[in-house]
């Protein structure tokens, strides 16, 4: 039984950092946190993340900048926001005043750019962990994506964590269109990242064969959705395989408390929703609700029980109950 009288502890760590739940929005779904607020109490989730905070106010690529496919969405929207001043001037108080904890998400073009906003939020209050999103081409490598290099990635985390107070979490946020997202995730967690959030929507392309042109401005863009959800759950598996002691935030394709579920045992310790916000303002409450009843269901009274233990042997226990007994 939990503090709170719910028959699963439902709380989890981002490293040091207590969340009251696993659930949290996924980065761009949830807008400012404004627009769900008519629906839920944003606080009755583990956190609330932001769009991709950038330096410069961004109108984000042209249109058609969005479109369905097969279950799932694609999306070329190139981080449109108001520019880092004017999120700490507006949106960031009007979560904080809310005890709403905020994952800030930050996009830059370059190391440096990555460093000065990092700087900026550094002495922000309401600021539960920076998720640095590695999915945005760097202007120094000739447009080549941070995350699909780990060198690349590990310096752009280094620089951030350098210069973000250390009860701050910094977290990695991973791309699967690489060769071997482990060693990205690895080189990231050496270069400072507290945690590690995947995926980010791995690249597609949709015709429309009307007009027979790309059904995106941008003719490609990342695909979201239940579709990459197989996607998202191999990627956590084999880094919570290889990086057991780094937090993972699961993030791909959750629609349901099963789809939920189905990221912990994998290894998540929080599960991102994102698409699934865009047909249903509550679905996050809905899949938190959803969750503790499988995990009830299943006799784990426990979320932590829970996380990684589809790794371990049948039959086997939990890791806490295994280690409080050595």
């Amino acid at each position: 039984m939990s503090p709170d009288g719910r028959s699963v502890d439902m709380s989890t760590y981002i490293t040091h950092v207590e969340l009251a739940n696993p659930v949290i929005t996924a980065a761009g779904c949830a807008g400012t946190g404004r627009e769900l607020a008519p629906f839920f109490d944003l606080g009755r989730l583990g956190a609330h993340t932001t769009r991709s905070i950038t330096m410069a106010p961004r109108a984000g690529r042209p249109t058609p900048r969005m479109t369905e496919t097969p279950s799932g969405l694609l999306n070329a929207v190139g981080l449109p926001g108001p520019g880092i001043e004017v999120f700490l001037d507006r949106e960031l108080p009007w979560l904080a005043q809310r005890s709403i904890r905020t994952i800030v998400s930050i996009g830059g073009g370059s190391v440096a750019e990555y460093t000065a906003l990092a700087r900026r939020l550094a002495g922000a209050p309401g600021v539960t962990a920076v998720e640095v999103n590695l999915a945005c081409p760097n202007i120094e490598d000739r447009g080549r994506v941070f995350a699909r290099d780990g060198a690349a990635s590990a310096e752009v985390v280094a620089s951030v964590r350098t210069v973000i107070p250390d009860d701050v979490p910094v977290v990695a946020k991973l791309s699967p269109d690489v060769t071997d997202i482990v060693t990205v995730a690895a080189a990231c967690a050496q270069g400072g990242a507290d945690a590690l959030s995947m995926i980010n929507n791995p690249l597609g392309m949709s015709i429309d064969t009307d007009t027979m042109r790309p059904a995106l401005a941008a003719v490609s863009g990342g695909l979201s959705g239940p579709a990459v959800r197989p996607l998202a759950v191999r990627c956590v598996w084999q880094v919570y395989n290889a990086l057991p002691l780094v937090p993972i935030i699961g993030v791909g394709g959750v629609t349901t408390g099963r789809d939920a579920l189905e990221m912990i045992l994998a290894g998540a310790c929080a599960v991102a929703v994102g698409t699934a916000l865009f047909h249903d303002p509550l679905a996050a409450v809905r899949i938190l609700k959803e969750l503790e009843e499988l995990l009830a269901a299943r006799g784990i009274h426990r979320l932590a029980d829970a996380v990684g233990r589809a790794h371990r042997p049948p039959g086997s226990g939990s890791r806490h109950l295994e280690e409080s007994s050595l």
